[in-house]
């Protein structure tokens, strides 16, 4: 996308060609905004970075940069060295007035990209066991991957959403264990309910429920007859429940994947064959072990247990085969932070299937501290042991839940004020954001009643020029940040850059509204600010889309 920051590299990258000759040097351009106005539009340091290529002093070869600049008057003002040989660069106002055409003549689509060049890549997150409602870790969980998918689809990648369903192995025994124990105490018996089973009071609706369907008929079963029953009943009714939870936080799936099906075609057994066959798989000690320290692990791992049994780690291996074979280029796994220590077994099983180690991508996401009023607090809850996401959305709503977990980096802990959430304030980072959107509405309702309705695509660039005050510039270049922004979403896998945007742009703008008369008396003047209204009000709006939150014209 031909953003501003944009050409301007394309010209420095032009300028520092002829300087490298057949160095064969890469060339890496940097450009920051400086925090003074007075020290230009744009600074880069790619003077300093070339010394050790050209061995020449840095402000030799920033003068030599600025001498070799073509096809520049239409961008730059001037360009000037500071210090060692930093390059602070002035635009002309006329650079800028394009970014508000850009965006009014694309209101929608301002921000899209090709950056991905279709390139299919798998966006896995949640995949929370099927044995307990979701957590608001999950929901943490869910907002970063959904957002993550949403940034890569608009930058580019063709994305499908996939939920991994941990429907095979023991704990979903267990969970069968555990619906049948609560059964039976649910019917009147006296019976004692098995350390390390699922305790949580959502196991007492399970029981109270399946009574109201099946009544007493499985009271005198043994458990070895009726557990297939009970866990395929648990795990049908706890996966219900999450799907509804996912869907009320407007989460979802192109694909839910079972790991019963790579067990139902002997995926696990025929991975560890293939893995064999590569010389990645021996046999010791009884047990059978993946030979992930070939590519950097610190130990290699069991795939097979001495008592025959498969590890997870197996059924990953297998799992991600799978993922490739359907023709992903890449696939971005969101993990829970304690998931750290298996980060490097799974890239090293990704490399012995024969693809690259960025092929696969982890995304660790930190833990969610609640808090009331500051307090930390611990809410009555189904479970007895955490606080579900269910809870959550009931009391805050969906917006202000998604946009508050999105604000942290994933590898940040996140701490979460019920109350703070609830507020209609500057306090809440969501209601500040979509009330700067109803007031851009709001102004157009007005401009509408007033009789000063116009077609924004017709502003000519003698009325943009209007608009030269150092709130508008701020603002405007903000506005150009925006695809850059998204394309750094992208590359790094961060969705919190989006919510630091818009707190950036709203407050700018409120500052701005504050200080000027957007629909004052030079009819001109007004024309021009309405086409930067409108910019503003376009961007928050799609970056709130990107974040799954809603954009309220009235508040």
């Amino acid at each position: 996308m031909n953003t501003v920051r944009n050409c301007l590299k394309s010209l420095i990258g032009e300028a520092i060609r002829p300087l490298l000759k057949d160095s064969g040097a890469e060339i890496n351009i940097e450009l920051d905004i400086p925090k003074v106005a007075a020290h230009g539009d744009y600074a880069s340091n790619v003077a300093m970075g070339l010394t050790r290529v050209l061995k020449r002093n840095p402000r030799e070869i920033a003068q030599g940069i600025i001498s070799n600049l073509r096809d520049s008057d239409s961008l730059l003002e001037k360009v000037e060295i500071a210090g060692p040989g930093f390059l602070n660069f002035f635009l002309k106002p006329e650079a800028w007035y394009g970014v508000i055409r850009d965006i009014i003549a694309n209101p929608e689509g301002y921000g899209k990209q090709d950056l991905g060049k279709g390139a299919r890549i798998q966006v896995e997150f949640v995949s929370a066991n099927p044995t307990g409602p979701l957590h608001i870790g999950h929901g943490r969980g869910a907002a970063i991957g959904d957002v993550l998918a949403n940034i890569l689809t608009e930058c580019g990648y063709d994305v499908q959403r996939e939920y991994y369903i941990n429907d095979a192995g023991n704990q979903m025994d267990t969970l069968g264990r555990s619906l049948y124990f609560r059964y039976r105490q649910e019917l009147g018996e006296d019976v004692e309910f098995p350390e390390n089973h699922y305790r949580g009071e959502y196991m007492r609706e399970l029981a109270r429920e399946l009574i109201g369907r099946e009544g007493k008929r499985f009271r005198n079963s043994e458990p070895a007859e009726v557990l297939p029953f009970f866990t395929d009943y648990a795990g049908r009714s706890i996966l219900d429940g999450i799907k509804d939870d996912l869907d009320i936080f407007g989460v979802h799936f192109d694909r839910w994947f079972s790991e019963r099906e790579l067990h139902g075609v002997d995926s696990v057994r025929k991975t560890l064959e293939h893995l064999r066959e590569r010389g990645f798989i021996y046999d010791s000690e009884g047990a059978v072990w993946f030979r992930s320290t070939s590519f950097g692990d610190e130990k290699d791992r069991v795939v097979i247990r001495a008592n025959g049994a498969s590890t997870y780690f197996a059924a990953d291996l297998a799992y991600h085969l799978n993922k490739f074979e359907r023709g992903f280029q890449a696939t971005v796994d969101v993990w829970g932070a304690d998931h750290h220590g298996y980060i490097e077994r799974m890239r090293a099983g990704v490399q012995a299937l024969g693809r690259g180690k960025d092929d696969l991508r982890v995304v660790l996401v930190q833990l969610v501290n609640l808090l009331r009023g500051g307090v930390p607090v611990a809410m009555s809850t189904r479970g007895g042991e955490f606080v579900t996401l269910r809870e959550v959305l009931d009391e805050v709503g969906r917006d202000a839940t998604r946009f508050i977990f999105l604000t942290r980096r994933t590898d940040s802990p996140l701490d979460f004020d019920l109350e703070v959430a609830k507020a209609q304030s500057n306090d809440n980072p969501v209601f500040y954001v979509q009330y700067a959107h109803a007031r851009l509405c709001s102004i157009f309702e007005v401009a509408r009643e007033r009789g000063l309705e116009f077609d924004l695509a017709t502003a000519g660039a003698e009325t943009l020029a209007l608009l030269r005050s150092p709130q508008e510039f701020e603002l405007i270049k903000l506005l150009g940040e925006y695809p850059d922004m998204l394309a750094d979403c992208a590359r790094s896998l961060e969705p919190h850059y989006i919510p630091y945007y818009l707190h950036q742009l709203v407050s700018q703008f409120h500052s701005y509204y504050h200080d000027n008369r957007i629909l004052g008396d030079d009819p001109a003047l007004t024309r021009a600010r309405l086409c930067l209204a409108a910019a503003v009000r376009n961007v928050t709006r799609n970056a709130l889309r990107l974040l799954g939150v809603s954009a309220p014209q009235k508040m």
